[in-house]
């Protein structure tokens, strides 16, 4: 695969003018704790009791969406910041993301199967998603459903007779997840762990710990870094076989009986973390938005998706004594989803070796 090379212009080569240092650094994390603490302000006004609620959600996720840049830089730029300090609040920043960001994800992947289930069967199913989110959710399952077809009309009948149970069994599991993530989130909220954590961001707000050389440290080198780890995580990943719009081994595994994660994804999950540190550490530098990054990210975003829905239907296909309808109806879904991981991967390699031709 041709590497990507970036053109004179781009903030992360030959650019013009002073080169960023640690001042830019830190009015980065001053304008992203300052995000936190009114996303902050905002979900404490709102209640934040109410699971589902849309105000508490937008909160949560503004939350998270400064959590999550906070600690990329701290990653990235980490030779120029306090080691100690950094160090400390790295993993509490990562333990804060994840824990905002369980109840929309079972929620998101909830909706993912039931629209999948009924594309497939025509089946209709008694917990349907806010008429909102499945405009938003069709928008983001129609995207790219390459080597996915409906199931074929003979075998629609059988299809449909199980995928009402399937649907309602995926209703319970993953509601109940959802219910239990939203009870651990509001506990870590309360909690003393996440106060000594925003009380860091509220410090961070007005004082960055830069170490005294940061002042005077070009900011390129420590972000061309973050691109070239994500270069060579890609040139790594089986473009190859990401080129066909099928890849029959990836439902082998998903098929047998064994629960783990499926090994043909931790890298392209990997290739998504490094993509999305090299993209906030292009906003440390320049406020431009770069689109084609963007549209690798939402690829990478499906894929990850995509993989997490497989693995539930696979999950609830292990159900103890379901139906033989419903767990035909799991494994159509199952496999129609480990379809749209392959979809996913196929835009990813077009997105990205088009990316290099045209740089």
């Amino acid at each position: 695969m041709a590497q990507q090379h970036l053109d004179p212009t781009d903030p992360l080569s030959g650019h013009l003018g002073p080169s960023p240092t640690g001042d830019a650094l830190a009015g980065y994390l001053r304008s992203q704790a300052t995000e936190f603490l009114r996303a902050l302000r905002q979900h404490r006004e709102s209640g934040g009791t109410a699971a589902g609620a849309e105000e508490p959600a937008d909160a949560a996720r503004a939350l998270r969406r400064s959590v999550r840049r906070i600690s990329a830089s701290l990653h990235t730029f980490r030779p120029l910041l306090d080691a100690d300090w950094s160090e400390a609040l790295r993993p509490e920043l990562a333990w804060l993301s994840g824990t905002l960001g369980m109840e929309h994800a079972y929620e998101s992947r909830l909706e993912r199967l039931l629209l999948a289930l009924h594309r497939l069967s025509g089946a209709v199913f008694p917990a349907q998603p806010r008429a909102a989110d499945v405009s938003a959710g069709s928008r983001a399952v129609g995207t790219a459903p390459v080597g996915t077809a409906p199931a074929p009309a003979q075998d629609r009948g059988s299809l449909t007779v199980g995928a009402a149970k399937a649907g309602a069994l995926l209703d319970r599991q993953l509601t109940l997840a959802r219910t239990r993530a939203h009870s651990t989130a509001l506990q870590a909220l309360g909690s003393s762990r996440f106060h000594a954590v925003a009380d860091n961001i509220a410090v961070l707000a007005s004082e960055v710990p830069l170490v005294q050389k940061a002042v005077a440290t070009d900011l390129h080198p420590m972000a061309t870094a973050a691109q070239e780890r994500l270069e060579d995580a890609v040139t790594a990943l089986p473009l190859v076989t990401a080129g066909h719009p099928y890849n029959a081994e990836a439902l082998v595994h998903g098929l047998s009986p064994d629960p783990s994660p499926h090994p043909q994804d931790a890298p392209w999950h990997q290739v998504r973390l490094l993509l999305r540190l090299h993209r906030y550490a292009r906003e440390v530098l320049t406020p431009a938005v770069d689109v084609r990054l963007l549209t690798a990210g939402q690829c990478l975003d499906r894929h990850r998706d995509a993989s997490e829905a497989a693995a539930a239907a696979a999950s609830a296909a292990r159900t103890p004594r379901i139906a033989p309808a419903t767990a035909y109806a799991l494994g159509v879904l199952h496999a129609d989803q480990r379809h749209e991981v392959e979809a996913a991967r196929f835009a990813f390699q077009q997105c990205w070796q088009k990316q290099a031709v045209s740089t």
